[in-house]
């Protein structure tokens, strides 16, 4: 705990990334673990379910799945997120790179969160562009639709769509300007959000911080050619890049 401090410290532009076990500690369940969403046994495969054709084709489907599946509206932020807030306040953490869609780093408090693969807390008539809230869409009976009759839309990116490339191009800008990255909660194995995180980098050796939480013992370790390793009592370069290989999903 006192080695991030004194990284965090000593840096004046931290930029965080993280994924979704950042909000496991707040009860969500994450997508890749042993008991995540992704190994649970579905009449689909949530990797189909959760893509831009069965959203098309099985709308009705989706949203059975997607309002069972994907409301986060009940839980709160837990320690990491309010600790990302204090660190933003206090003008450190300049910008939260997020792959969640639950939107608990701004319930926080956080301003500046990038979010790569959308929000629940957005939706978009198909027809006419009219927004709606997460409440609107999760109270509605069956498929939401607007006044005008179209398909409302969740502004979350689903498989065989591409991420916002405003959104991406200002993570890809925080990160290469930072000179300390945090990633915490995330297997960094889903393309093409970890491949923002390849363009960063410097001629110091790479390092990542993983953590488990901002409470309690954070485990630190550095991640090269040759796995992770602790560093916990070795020195850490302030600079924290990428330096892995990036999978596809």
């Amino acid at each position: 705990m006192n080695h991030l401090k004194e990284i965090i410290n000593k840096s004046k532009s931290v930029v965080f990334f993280g994924g979704a076990g950042v909000s496991t500690e707040s009860g969500i369940p994450d997508f890749r673990s042993k008991d995540g969403l992704y190994n649970q046994k579905y009449k689909y495969p949530p990797e189909e379910i959760l893509s831009h054709t069965f959203f098309i084709n099985r709308t009705s489907e989706f949203y059975e799945f997607y309002k069972a599946k994907m409301n986060s509206l009940k839980y709160e932020p837990n320690i990491t997120h309010i600790k990302l807030a204090e660190l933003e306040q206090k003008g450190i953490l300049k910008a939260i790179v997020t792959q969640n869609i639950d939107g608990l780093h701004q319930k926080a408090g956080s301003k500046n969160v990038l979010e790569l693969h959308g929000s629940i807390h957005r939706n978009y008539c198909m027809e006419c562009g009219k927004f709606y809230d997460a409440q609107y869409v999760f109270n509605s009976e069956g498929v939401p639709k607007c006044t005008c009759g179209g398909i409302i839309k969740p502004d979350v990116v689903l498989y065989e769509e591409s991420l916002n490339e405003d959104i991406l191009e200002e993570a890809i800008y925080q990160i290469s300007k930072c000179d300390t990255l945090i990633v915490g909660g995330t297997s960094l194995t889903v393309y093409p959000a970890c491949g923002s995180l390849c363009v960063a980098r410097v001629d110091e050796l790479p390092v990542i911080l993983e953590f488990t939480s901002f409470q309690d013992t954070v485990m630190f370790h550095k991640r090269g050619r040759f796995g992770l390793e602790k560093v916990q009592n070795s020195e850490i370069n302030v600079k924290v890049v990428l330096d892995m290989e990036c999978g596809n999903i």
